[in-house]
């Protein structure tokens, strides 16, 4: 795996030329405020939720370019001896604020800002994207399948369908933050102690002479995970019986079974039946083959007897909606300590951005300490936790609401301050117990599958007179 010192170059071709462009027009110093944010929730979902921050530290914080990166740039032709010297004593020192992972987020609200030098600030963005868009957009799955389970484990199977061996990693990483319960991928316990597990492929049952001896094999070299693939010939007629028959054998009382095709439903319940009529009530039956929230969630309501959900090429690439849209757009200029907002303007007005340097904050109801709404503030702003305060849908003006029970959380926190890490990752599953923390503190009818309750992501009067004074 490349390692991050090569980084420097894993941007678009454009951010370099136009670094260039800012180094010869004498924008070199020029402060500059970016935010990284989404317009669509993948699935049509109601949340998305956040993950990616502390590979992003660590490309930030290991951020330089090389001899040999220079050495290529000044091979293209197109860059001068000036600008690559300056480039060869880069580093990072911009300030950089974010919202922690495994936090619900929704569309429109700035998940992470970076302010500094502009052609620092610019050279990031494309791995920023990567990073985040990559590891939310499987947060975000994971979230929906570990839900539809019910509180059932689900574990992350993924490992030989993702899109490459980066993917494959971080993907598990994402999963478990998520909600998943483990891993198939044995690196991700090595790098983030997520839990690995695994039973057998099919293959070492087709090994053996006959199914009984490639169960009885199994069971003997590991007799306290023992969890016996039992499609590889017939589940019911075959399966199940030889792995009972292995359970009795070397008295194994906590063994289970994995049935990887057919009709999962009606398979998890006769062979439930007949585990159970054997005298393994304990024995677990797991379930893979192309699952996901959808498919988990009508086995569930059909009665299927399943204890834990394997979920592999849904989970991992996110396939029924691939694509997590964060952008990163320039927000605010800076000059003699005056911020001067930027708005990028277009006739698709969910391109339009929202200027100026911000604060995202979520509002939460005073009696059940649910989430209420977000609001996006000028930086200078303090909505506070006492008093009235209104909120209103920035394009339906006239839809306003007057809280005055709640309280007001601050979302971002500081990750960067002049290029100094100030901020300490969590542990994984301190992140994985945030995440579910958090979840259950939004409604219900925002985290349904079909159609879900829209949850508002407000300006406060002050940007929002700054957005539309500049669009007028």
């Amino acid at each position: 795996m490349q390692s991050l010192e090569t980084y420097a170059l894993l941007t678009d071709f454009y951010e370099l030329t136009m670094a260039q462009g800012y180094f010869k027009n004498g924008k070199a110093e020029q402060t500059a405020y970016f935010d990284m944010y989404f317009r669509d929730v993948p699935d049509g979902a109601g949340y998305a939720i956040v993950a990616g921050l502390e590979q992003l530290i660590e490309y930030m914080q290991n951020l330089k370019f090389t001899t040999e990166d220079i050495d290529f740039l000044r091979s293209t032709g197109t860059f001068g001896e000036e600008f690559l010297q300056y480039l060869s004593g880069f580093k990072f020192t911009c300030d950089v604020w974010a919202i922690p992972e495994g936090t619900p987020v929704f569309p429109n609200e700035p998940i992470i800002t970076v302010r500094g030098n502009i052609i620092e600030a610019q050279l990031i963005e494309t791995m920023l994207l990567i990073t985040v868009n990559h590891q939310s957009l499987i947060a975000t799955k994971a979230s929906r399948i570990v839900k539809a389970a019910g509180g059932k484990p689900v574990i992350e199977f993924g490992s030989r369908r993702a899109q490459g061996s980066a993917a494959a990693l971080y993907g598990a990483r994402a999963a478990y933050i998520g909600g998943a319960a483990g891993t198939s991928c044995t690196l991700a316990q090595k790098r983030f102690g997520i839990p690995a597990v695994g039973t057998m492929g099919h293959s070492w049952v087709q090994s053996f002479a006959n199914e009984y001896e490639a169960f009885l094999a199994y069971a003997r070299l590991y007799p306290n995970d023992c969890t016996l693939l039992a499609d590889t010939y017939n589940t019911l007629k075959s399966g199940v019986p030889n792995a009972i028959r292995v359970f009795d054998e070397l008295n194994i009382k906590n063994g289970g079974i994995r049935v990887d095709s057919g009709d999962m439903a009606y398979l998890s319940r006769r062979a439930r039946e007949m585990l159970d009529a054997a005298g393994y009530e304990n024995a677990k039956i797991v379930a893979s083959n192309s699952l996901d929230e959808y498919i988990i969630r009508d086995l569930i309501t059909q009665g299927a007897r399943i204890d834990v959900f394997g979920v592999g090429e849904r989970l991992i690439t996110s396939k029924s909606s691939p694509v997590f849209g964060g952008v990163y757009k320039l927000t605010a200029l800076e000059a003699g300590g005056e911020i001067i907002p930027k708005i990028k303007v277009s006739e698709n007005v969910a391109k339009i951005t929202t200027p100026y340097f911000k604060k995202v904050y979520r509002l939460f109801g005073g009696e059940d300490g649910m989430a209420l709404a977000d609001v996006l503030t000028a930086f200078d702003e303090d909505i506070g936790c006492s008093g009235e305060y209104e909120i209103f849908d920035p394009e339906h003006t006239w839809k306003r609401k007057t809280l005055s029970n709640f309280t007001a959380k601050e979302l971002q926190a500081k990750i960067f301050d002049g290029g100094n890490l100030v901020y300490a990752s969590p542990d994984i599953r301190e992140i994985q117990g945030y995440c579910k923390e958090q979840l259950g503190k939004i409604y219900d009818e925002v985290k349904r599958f079909e159609n879900p309750h829209k949850y508002y992501v407000d300006l406060s009067q002050k940007l929002w007179d700054i957005k539309y004074g500049m669009l007028r």
